[in-house]
């Protein structure tokens, strides 16, 4: 799986999305792989941190919409779920290093990082009303909490981009730093975590985050309404448009 590579070194497993050619947009092979390194991950003792990085130009565009409308995710066993249930449980520190765009699951994923840093070209945005469906990864439920009912509504119902400055206002960034310098600080980061006690960080992790019940029950709720919603009108429109690279119509709908 060249699109996803993974490297491990000093504890340190690294996921990187290498589709540059495609903005790093994510298939269901890619989602496959992930989900398969985060399981890996989380049963290897000598992994000790994992850390999600793209380019220093863009993270990652989010879903490849002709990859997705393809093989569109049916059950809970598809791989973009186990991917999703596998962050959302995932015992041990995981960062992310964000440059340039991420877009819907670019930054949903980093609503389950512990540390997240971005270059200062980050721009992130979870568009999902604009194209007929709702919040997924249970960013519906996370990004209020996080960000404040308000903030969490501007960035859920416009759709709108918001960049680093924004993003470490409102607790999704850690730190801002140069766009070519954001996975190096990242890494080094990871490296200091990877040299702590592995009990001691999980330990407190989990004491951090209490129960992940209710993460994955509106993980499942957001996704029956997706699966629902991508057969409906607004959806058919929006990636109808998309793909003929016009302006979704949504005033009959």
């Amino acid at each position: 799986m060249s699109d996803i590579l993974t490297h491990t070194d000093a504890g340190v497993m690294t996921i990187t999305f290498n589709r540059l050619d495609k903005k790093n947009s994510i298939t269901v092979a890619m989602y496959a792989a992930m989900a398969d390194a985060v399981a890996r991950a989380g049963s290897d003792p000598s992994v000790r941190v994992v850390l999600f990085q793209g380019h220093e130009s863009i993270f990652s565009a989010g879903n490849d919409i002709g990859d997705f409308l393809n093989q569109p995710p049916s059950t809970q066993d598809s791989p973009v779920f186990r991917f999703l249930r596998g962050i959302a449980t995932f015992e041990k520190p995981l960062l992310a290093a964000v440059a340039g765009p991420a877009v819907g699951i670019g930054t949903t994923l980093l609503f389950h990082c512990d540390l997240v840093y971005a270059g200062d070209n980050a721009a992130f945005s979870m568009p999902f009303v604009n194209l007929g469906l709702c919040p997924e990864a249970a960013s519906s439920l996370l990004a209020p909490r996080m960000f404040g009912y308000h903030r969490a509504a501007e960035a859920l119902l416009m759709g709108e981009p918001f960049f680093a400055e924004a993003a470490q206002e409102v607790g999704l960034v850690n730190r801002v730093v140069p766009p070519t310098e954001v996975n190096g600080y990242a890494q080094a980061q990871a490296r200091k975590l990877a040299a702590k006690p592995l009990t001691s960080l999980i330990a407190t992790k989990r004491l951090m985050k209490g129960d992940t019940q209710a993460v994955l029950q509106k993980m499942d709720e957001e996704g029956q309404s997706f699966g629902r919603m991508l057969r409906e009108p607004a959806a058919k429109e929006a990636f109808g448009a998309f793909m003929e690279k016009r302006k979704p119509d949504f005033s009959k709908l």
